[in-house]
C-alpha cells in the first residue's frame, strides 16, 4: 500500500511543448507551409495556438485565407518541412528522471496527442523511451482536442475512474480536454500556450519547469 499513487492512478501527457522541446520548430512548419501554398504568413502567436490540435484542423485554422482545397497540399508541405527538422527535436531536460520517478511510484503513464499514430511512433521507438508509457492515444485514430476521447479511451484501457487521472499539457486544448473529460489538469507554461489563459480551466498547478512539474507530482500525485 505504501507504494499506491496518492491520488493519481493514470497521468496522460501532452506531446509537443510538454515533453518535447518542440514548438518554436513546429511554429515555423506551419509558417512556412502556410506561405508554400500562397496564404499569408500566420503569425507566431496563431501558429503557435493551434499546436496540439489535429493536424488539418490546426492547418486550417492557422490559415483562413487558405481554400480548403488546398488542405492537403497544406499538410504535406507541412510534413515537409517538420521532416527536415526532426532530428533537431529532443526532450526537454528532466523529463526521463520524471517519468521514471512516476514509474517507480506505479502509476500508469500515458500520452495523449495531437500528433498522429506515425509520427508519435517513430518517437516512442527511440531507445530512451522504450518501454516508459503504458498508452498513448493520437488524433488521427480518436477525435482532436479538446474532444474528451483521447482521455475516454485511455481510462477505460486501464479501467480508471475521472477522479484518479490527471491530464498534464501545455496548451488550453490539453486543459479543456480534461475538463470535458471531467479529469483534473496541470499546466505547463514553457510550451506553446501564454499560461495567463490557463486559470478559467482551473488546472491544479501550473509548472514554470520540469523541475516544478517533477516536485509538484512526486508531492501531490
Amino acid at each position: 500500500m505504501s507504494t499506491r499513487p496518492r491520488q493519481f492512478d493514470l497521468i496522460a501527457f501532452d506531446w509537443d511543448g510538454t515533453l518535447f522541446d518542440s514548438t518554436q520548430i513546429i511554429t515555423r512548419c506551419i509558417q512556412d507551409a502556410v506561405v508554400d501554398v500562397g496564404g499569408v504568413k500566420p503569425t507566431q502567436e496563431a501558429a503557435s495556438y493551434v499546436i496540439g490540435m489535429a493536424l488539418m484542423p490546426a492547418l486550417a485554422h492557422a490559415a483562413p485565407d487558405v481554400p480548403a482545397d488546398k488542405y492537403p497540399l497544406l499538410g504535406e508541405r507541412y510534413r515537409f518541412h517538420y521532416m527536415k527538422h526532426a532530428n533537431d527535436i529532443s526532450l526537454f531536460e528532466g523529463v526521463l528522471p520524471l517519468l521514471a520517478a512516476l514509474r517507480e511510484r506505479h502509476h500508469w503513464l500515458a500520452v495523449a496527442t495531437g500528433k498522429s499514430r506515425r509520427g508519435l511512433d517513430d518517437a516512442l521507438h527511440s531507445s530512451e523511451l522504450k518501454g516508459v508509457f503504458d498508452g498513448s492515444r493520437t488524433a488521427d485514430e480518436t477525435a482532436g482536442k479538446p474532444h474528451p476521447r483521447m482521455l475516454h479511451e485511455l481510462m477505460r484501457e486501464f479501467g480508471v475512474e475521472p477522479e484518479r487521472t490527471l491530464m498534464i499539457g501545455d496548451t488550453t486544448h490539453d486543459l479543456q480536454m480534461a475538463v470535458n473529460a471531467n479529469c483534473a489538469s496541470v499546466g505547463v507554461s514553457y510550451g506553446a500556450h501564454d499560461h495567463g489563459q490557463f486559470e478559467p480551466l482551473s488546472p491544479r498547478f501550473v509548472a514554470h519547469s520540469v523541475k516544478e512539474l517533477h516536485d509538484w507530482l512526486l508531492a501531490n500525485a
